[in-house]
C-alpha cells in the first residue's frame, strides 16, 4: 500500500473514529465542543511552530559566512526541488539529529545538531537535509496537525465520556443504565489509546515519503541510509534531551534510547528505512 493513500485512510479513521466517539459521548454539541477547542490547542501550535521547537532546542540561525557548506547543500537542494530558501540552523548539542519545521516551504527551518555536522560526510548531510526539505515540500507539519487536531478532538471527547459515566448522566433504567456506563468508560479509555496509536501511524508514513523523497532529491539513497545508521548508532550513544511532544520532527527518534516499542514510535525502525532505501540501488545486503 502507497505511504500517501495510507496517510489518506488512516486520517479518514482518525476522523471517522472521532465522529463515533463523538456521537457516544456528546452527540452532535459534544462533537462541535471537542472539535473547537482541539482546533484552538493545535493549530496555534501548528501556526507558531518554527518558533516554539527552535527556542525549545536553542537553535542558533546560521548564515553562508557561518557554516558554508551546510548552507550551500540546503541551497543546491531548494533550488533542484523549485523551492524557497528556508532559514538554516544550529543546534547546541553533540547528539546527532536534525529537524525540519515550518507552517508552509515560505516559513520553513531545517535545523541539524553539531553533533551531527561532526558526524557525518557531505553526502551524507545531503541526504539528512533532503529528507528534511522533502517534509517541508510535503507539507508534512500541516497534516500532523491535521492528525493532532483530531486526536485531540478524541482526547477531551473521552474526558467528557468519563465524566458523563462518573456523574451518571445516561438514560436507561437497571441493567440498561450499568450497560451504558460500562460501554462508556471503556469507550473514554480506549479511544485516546487508539487515536494516538492512528496518529503516530500516520507520522511513520511521512517518514517513509521523506526517505523516498530524499532518494529521488539527490539520486544518492545511499547517501541517507549511511547517515541514518550513524545517526541511529551515535544518537544512542549521545541521547538528546528531547520533549516527547517534538520527537516526530526529528530525521531519527530522539527518544529511541528509552526502548520504546515499534507501536509507540514515532518513527518506523531505523533498519527497515535503509533497507528501503538500498533497494533502490540495488546494493541491499
Amino acid at each position: 500500500m502507497g505511504n500517501r493513500f495510507k496517510t489518506v485512510l488512516l486520517l479518514g479513521a482518525l476522523t471517522g473514529f472521532f465522529i463515533l466517539v463523538g456521537g457516544m459521548a456528546g452527540g452532535r454539541q459534544g462533537i462541535i465542543i471537542a472539535f473547537i477547542l482541539a482546533v484552538f490547542m493545535n493549530f496555534f501550535s501548528y501556526w507558531f511552530s518554527d518558533k516554539i521547537v527552535l527556542a525549545i532546542y536553542r537553535a542558533q540561525e546560521v548564515t553562508e559566512a557561518q557554516a558554508p557548506e551546510l548552507y550551500r547543500i540546503v541551497a543546491n537542494l531548494t533550488q533542484k526541488a523549485g523551492m524557497p530558501m528556508p532559514k538554516v540552523y544550529t543546534i547546541p548539542s553533540q547528539s546527532p539529529n536534525a529537524f525540519a519545521t515550518g507552517r508552509n516551504p515560505a516559513h520553513a527551518a531545517v535545523a541539524v545538531t553539531e553533533g551531527m555536522l561532526k558526524l557525518v560526510n557531505s553526502g551524507e548531510l545531503e541526504g539528512v537535509l533532503a529528507h528534511e526539505l522533502t517534509h517541508v515540500k510535503n507539507r508534512d507539519t500541516l497534516i500532523c496537525a491535521i492528525a493532532a487536531t483530531i486526536a485531540g478532538a478524541i482526547m477531551v471527547l473521552a474526558s467528557m465520556a468519563r465524566w458523563t459515566a462518573i456523574f451518571g448522566g445516561l438514560g436507561g433504567r437497571g441493567n440498561e443504565r450499568r450497560d451504558n456506563i460500562v460501554g462508556l468508560l471503556f469507550m473514554a479509555i480506549l479511544a485516546p489509546f487508539a487515536a494516538m496509536l492512528i496518529q503516530m501511524a500516520i507520522s511513520r508514513s511521512r517518514e517513509y515519503l521523506a526517505d523516498d523523497g530524499a532518494a529521488d532529491l539527490t539520486g544518492n539513497p545511499n547517501g541517507l541510509a549511511s547517515a541514518l545508521g550513524k545517526l541511529s548508532a551515535y544518537s544512542q550513544r549521545i541521547p538528546l534531551n528531547a520533549n516527547p511532544s517534538t520527537a516526530h520532527l526529528f530525521i531519527v527518534n530522539p527518544l529511541s534510547a528509552q526502548r520504546i516499542g515499534r507501536f509507540f514510535s514515532t518513527h518506523p525502525p531505523i533498519e527497515e528505512r535503509i533497507e528501503r532505501l538500498r533497494r533502490k540501488t540495488g546494493m541491499l545486503v
